[in-house]
């Protein structure tokens, strides 16, 4: 697997669980962490969205 498929992989993870707290207990650990929607909880949403495109690719790949 590629680096790059790997990163990807891990923030596709790392999205999943922040979603699974924020369904099951109404609580954002990305917002506790870093503050609401302050630059950096927007830079890792931002990434985590672009692994989740980049992790269709891997849906096709034949390796």
């Amino acid at each position: 697997m590629k680096v790059i498929d790997t990163i990807a992989l891990i923030l596709v993870i790392i999205g999943a669980i922040v979603w699974g707290l924020i369904g099951i207990f109404n609580f954002n650990l990305v917002d506790a962490i870093f503050g609401e929607m302050s630059i950096i909880s927007r830079i890792i949403y931002i990434l985590v969205g672009i692994s989740g495109l980049w992790a269709i690719k891997l849906l096709f790949d034949r390796d």
